[in-house]
């Protein structure tokens, strides 16, 4: 399946791209919000990031026609100052952070993303990173994964599935995907196989968080990036999943109100002052028509917030 860029236009307003500008697209993934981007650009540029060396590949071959527009990092967003750092960039026009799996990847049937294809458990994001959902599924503590489906994937049935894959693993190693799809299914009411949505998707979604410290990273990011925009720059943040969009929601709130007084002193003592404009009071989310043509764009919720 082609990846189709999620909320791109209205990206692409709240950015507000000047043609001489410098954005930063930190999940790059196929290209589809970076293409956008580079068509605005003139003498500007374009610093496209992704932690998959193949999406940056793919990236570099589709978009040859703005190879003078675009500078390609392989690297987590997480390290964007860093990233910033080594090109001698001090600030940027605008950032774009699109928090969700590409298409490519729950597609690629070697990745292991997807609970539906039968392959290897693996979900790295970036193939040179050591932990793999192998691992976790197999040697993590139940309690643990217990922890994780709960926080990370909201599964209200976390305890009975984490007890029943430390009781699987005992006679013999979780190998695949399908494998774990049936110890989940056995865990669970009838009544919850029924529903709409795949019984496996919340476990999956916490074991790929997990994997690649998702909210780890997108917590270092939040922390850093709004320092490296310019006045008058936009950062923006699609999320696909509430724990992504609770910490985007909660942070730009603090660095639009600025002052980290305790609610009972009666003036201002610490002096801090606000850093955001919060753009969006409510999160853009995709209309009929773009989810009537990509069905994985129903949950994305965009947030954008303008430094001052």
């Amino acid at each position: 399946m082609k990846h189709v860029p999620v909320l791109l236009d209205e990206c692409i307003r709240g950015l507000e791209i000047k043609p001489g500008g410098l954005y930063v697209d930190g999940t790059t993934g196929r290209g589809g919000h970076a293409g956008e981007i580079a068509k605005y650009l003139t003498t500007g540029r374009l610093i496209a990031i992704d932690r998959d060396e193949e999406a940056i590949n793919e990236t570099k071959k589709h978009l040859h026609g703005y190879a003078d527009r675009i500078i390609y990092i392989r690297g987590n967003f997480r390290d964007i100052s860093k990233i910033m750092d080594s090109l001698e960039i001090e600030y940027a026009d605008g950032m774009l952070f699109d928090l969700g799996v590409s298409s490519p990847h729950l597609d690629d049937t070697e990745r292991g993303f997807s609970y539906m294809h039968s392959t290897a458990l693996d979900m790295r994001m970036d193939k040179q990173d050591t932990l793999t959902a192998y691992e976790i599924v197999n040697t993590w503590q139940e309690d643990r994964l217990r922890k994780i489906f709960y926080e990370y994937g909201e599964e209200r049935y976390a305890p009975g599935i984490a007890r029943a894959i430390v009781r699987k693993r005992a006679a013999a190693p979780v190998e695949t995907t399908f494998e774990l799809n049936d110890i989940i299914l056995s865990a669970i009411p009838p009544a919850a196989r029924r529903e709409p949505q795949h019984p496996s998707k919340r476990c999956y979604q916490a074991i790929r968080v997990a994997v690649n410290d998702e909210l780890g990273a997108l917590d270092q990011m939040l922390e850093t990036a709004p320092d490296r925009l310019r006045t008058g720059g936009r950062i923006c943040v699609i999320s696909f999943h509430s724990l992504e969009d609770r910490a985007v929601k909660n942070k730009f709130a603090a660095l639009s109100k600025g002052c980290i007084c305790p609610a009972d002193f009666p003036v201002c003592v610490c002096g801090v002052k606000p850093s955001l404009k919060i753009i969006t009071r409510k999160p853009l989310i995709p209309g009929k028509d773009e989810v009537d043509i990509n069905s994985r764009a129903r949950s994305a919720k965009l947030r954008i917030a303008e430094r001052i």
